[in-house]
């Protein structure tokens, strides 16, 4: 199945919607990263609910950049969708190792830790939005519905989930967000609660064939009819490139370029989201030279 997102409303839009099915984009992040088991969870979850919340803007060139900082092993994860629902993203410390946790399933929150996750919204005008929020659980998806109640006021419920096969290749990836518009009546938050209490596991729904349509029909059922309002294909997409690299390469100043020329061997640079490498030989660098500020 192709990855997608679907927008949907519910209970004559007292409901707002998002699901996604990102199992290929997981996957080819954990083949560009090679990350370890726990890594590609951490990092699906965020990618899969930064790739949602992408698409909740309605700017052309809006861009989203989700940033989690933790005190364990995996150090932090940085992930940046736009409103296409394109998005990137990195582990820190894309191959720590730790043992599963009680349940024997991947423990995410111990890799990450305690901490801070941070929003940021870069919808074109002079500064940026940005909001910090407290890690709770460390699990990515209840971290992010406590950064909605908190940061947007909107009371959201977010299930994430990445399920691996015995190779450490990604089976299943995907999740939703359900949120309450402000003039939702109590019965519709009272079904809505019960309904979400009942969802276990995300990756289990989807190991049953359910697409993100039917995650959203599942949790809303009780609501009356499912209002499909758009279905936007998503993506793991880096836009760098070498003359990006070059921009930042001659924003460094003349000083230390000259530097770089002066020991007279060619540079490598890595782009940290899609792990491509840009090598610059020498005169490349006095090319760039002349048109550095």
């Amino acid at each position: 199945m192709e990855d997608y997102i679907v927008r949907a409303t519910a209970a004559d839009r007292q409901v707002r919607a998002f699901a996604i099915y990102g199992t290929n984009l997981v996957e080819h992040a954990r083949q560009i990263h090679n990350t370890s088991p726990v890594a590609t969870a951490a990092l699906g979850r965020l990618l899969c609910g930064g790739a949602m919340m992408g698409a909740m803007m309605k700017g052309e060139n809006d861009i989203l950049t989700l940033m989690i900082k933790g005190d364990g092993p995996i150090g932090g994860l940085t992930v940046t969708a736009d409103s296409h629902a394109n998005v990137k993203g990195y582990a820190e410390n894309p191959n720590v190792l730790i043992p599963a946790n009680y349940a024997g399933k991947l423990d995410v929150g111990a890799a990450i830790g305690y901490g801070e996750l941070t929003v940021i919204k870069d919808m074109g005008l002079k500064e940026p939005y940005v909001s910090t929020t407290p890690l709770g659980t460390s699990e990515v998806a209840e971290d992010l519905t406590y950064y909605f109640a908190k940061s947007e006021q909107v009371p959201s419920a977010v299930a994430l989930g990445v399920l691996m096969n015995k190779n450490n290749t990604v089976k299943q990836a995907g999740g939703f967000i359900i949120q309450l518009m402000p003039f939702a009546e109590e019965r519709v938050i009272a079904a809505l609660e019960k309904k979400i209490a009942a969802v276990t596991s995300v990756t289990s729904m989807l190991e049953q064939g359910m697409t993100p349509e039917d995650l959203l029909r599942y949790v809303t059922g009780d609501l009356g009819e499912l209002e499909v309002t758009d279905r936007i294909p998503t993506r793991f997409f880096c836009n760098c490139s070498k003359e990006r690299v070059s921009k930042a390469i001659v924003s460094i100043g003349k000083k230390d370029l000259q530097e770089m020329i002066d020991e007279g061997r060619s540079i490598e640079v890595n782009c940290h989201f899609c792990n491509t490498d840009y090598t610059f030989t020498v005169s490349e660098l006095e090319q760039l030279m002349k048109h550095a500020g």
